[in-house]
């Protein structure tokens, strides 16, 4: 039996990022909010002498366990998904926080040229420079109007950093001053500058001092304990959603937060979202919970699953090309590069933080001429600094034996003398890479997984070739003894390591050619707003938390909008 709750303005599905910035600006306009989480209610409190590798690290302790709920995969339509299974594979975030718990906090925006890609890219090259079955198009907003979010976002979580030459313009520079450059950056930026490249020390919303936001919440000086990535903050020096948004939604006294809560419907009466259904996850009690405006707020995969478990827009058929919903899945699944090895210089690789570390943009969006090159976009060359663990950390040359008394001997050489330096790339959509509901698997509810037909293109083959020999390039110049190049595989193993995944809810400028518009409000349900990166058109070359959190900031001021004015939509298609 359901029970009904009392109607409330906003409820959310998830309590990561985009639903702790939805109720902090929901709650401060005045409106009632009920958060809810799928995972445990987490304080900073937990996450103190957490330094364990064996158990965050390797185990995933913050992360959503596979055995009861996971998605399926596979490389074609012709092929069979099946279920991921490998805790090391698919990292998503689960409880308080969410993915915001355990990010690195690499803080980069997208460029201008990200937001209008495909009529930027035709009035440079001509359509012809796009290849077939690539399904790029513009966003429906211009970098332009998004800046000010983007800025909203960097103020709140007290990003450090240093600007990029090559990035769009800013209306303020960042909060806070940039983390140390380390040896390893100092010889980074010098290699890169003779090469007339352009560096900077990569942004982060690990903050490099004390700051207290516009909130009133104050994050803490990093300590450069390098456990980071895939942990929680005991000092609270990492921008996350337990140390920002939800305590300031809880403190208007407008917020409820419930936790163990998974949402399994949204209600749907053929034209309005009417609230959501939602389970206990400890008792299996129901309940529905009404509410005049309905924020999915989960990750990509459960953003789409929820919709179309809920028979909300039309599944998009590869085939044919209509629908909307699972269109355009990218991710950044392998960022390759080199690794550079120093016979006669020794490093700290102790210390770091998640997104310690430097980069340059030159090869990145169109900041360089494409017209003699097979491929568009481009990627980031960067190398960071996140602290070497020893179990997931023993670089060797190529050609060592990977047990035995040699690999020993070189792991332990080797460790304080080595640099990985990487590229992140954009990774494009293509008409056969879609998501869509498993006709196979179900999760221990009964409902259907997720499934994700996704492998590389011949043009990811292409960027990767250019851009590995960028990397290669840099590390040569820094003085480098050896130089490994890290491959790419042929084909997408399966390995969702990184948590980028993005679109199956895409925005854009009509319904035509999108699901949501630039408000992330669908298009065919005005009450129904789909927060996060499951709305991006194509995977930028960087870290999406900056651009989801922007675009969730103008999902916010469009929710209030809607709800000052009685509904409608916020924007007109074009």
């Amino acid at each position: 039996m359901v029970t009904k709750l009392p109607k409330v303005d906003v409820v959310t599905t998830g309590m990561g990022w985009t639903g702790g910035i939805v109720a902090a600006e929901l709650t401060k306009a005045g409106y009632h909010v009920v958060g809810l989480e799928r995972g445990v209610e987490r304080t900073i409190e937990d996450y103190l002498h957490g330094h364990d590798e064996l158990k965050y690290n390797v185990h995933k302790e913050l992360m959503q366990k596979l055995n009861k709920d996971t998605i399926t995969f596979r490389n074609t339509l012709a092929e069979e998904a099946k279920p991921v299974r490998d805790e090391g594979a698919l990292v998503l975030g689960t409880g308080t926080g969410g993915g915001g718990a355990h990010w690195g906090a690499q803080t980069y925006r997208y460029f201008p040229y990200d937001f209008e890609i495909r009529s930027k890219t035709i009035e440079k090259y001509g359509e012809s420079k796009i290849p077939d079955g690539v399904t790029i198009q513009d966003w429906g907003i211009t970098y332009d109007e998004i800046e000010p979010y983007y800025s909203k976002f960097e103020q709140m979580a007290g990003v450090s950093g240093e600007v990029d030459p090559l990035a769009g313009p800013r209306s303020v520079d960042y909060p806070t001053p940039p983390l140390k450059k380390l040896t390893q950056m100092k010889m980074f930026h010098e290699a890169a500058e003779k090469l007339g490249y352009h560096p900077f020390v990569v942004p982060t919303g690990t903050v490099s001092e004390a700051y207290t936001n516009p909130d009133g919440e104050t994050l803490n000086a990093c300590q450069y304990c390098a456990f980071c990535g895939n942990y929680g903050c005991e000092y609270g020096a990492k921008a996350d959603p337990i140390v920002t948004v939800i305590p300031t939604a809880k403190k208007t006294g407008n917020f409820e937060l419930r936790t163990n809560s998974i949402v399994t419907r949204v209600l749907y009466d053929g034209n309005k979202a009417t609230g959501v259904l939602y389970k206990d996850t400890r008792t299996g009690e129901e309940f529905e919970q009404p509410a005049d405006v309905v924020a999915l707020t989960s990750y990509t995969f459960n953003n789409v699953r929820l919709l179309l478990l809920s028979g909300i827009g039309e599944q998009y058929n590869p085939k044919t090309g209509t629908g909307m919903i699972g269109k355009n899945y990218t991710d950044h699944h392998t960022i390759t590069g080199a690794i550079a090895y120093f016979e006669d210089m020794k490093f700290n690789s102790y210390i770091g933080t998640g997104a310690l570390g430097s980069a340059y943009n030159d090869f990145n969006a169109d900041n360089f001429d494409h017209s003699n090159i097979d491929f568009i976009h481009g990627g980031q060359i960067e190398m960071h600094l996140m602290g070497n663990e020893p179990i997931a950390n023993n670089a060797v040359p190529f050609g060592t034996p990977m047990w035995g008394k040699e690999f020993k001997e070189k792991s332990i050489h080797y460790y304080h003398r080595n640099v990985v330096v990487v590229s992140q790339r954009a990774i494009l959509p293509h008409k056969d890479h879609y998501l869509d509901l498993d006709p196979t698997y179900k999760d221990d509810y009964g409902d259907p997984l997720i499934r994700v037909t996704f492998d590389y293109t011949e043009m990811d083959h292409k960027r990767n070739e250019f851009l590995v020999e960028k990397c290669a390039e840099v590390a040569k110049e820094m003085g480098a003894d050896i130089i490994d190049i890290i491959p790419m595989a042929e084909h997408f193993g399966g390995r969702f390591a990184f948590q980028h995944d993005a679109g199956g809810v895409i925005m854009g400028a009509n319904p035509e050619t999108s699901a949501v518009n630039n408000y992330l409000q669908m298009w065919d349900v005005d009450n129904l707003f789909v927060c996060g990166a499951s709305a991006f058109p194509h995977f930028g070359p960087t870290n999406p938390t900056p651009t989801v959190a922007a675009l969730t900031y103008r999902a916010a001021e469009g929710m209030i909008e809607f709800l000052k004015n009685g509904g409608g939509p916020l924007v007109k298609a074009k």
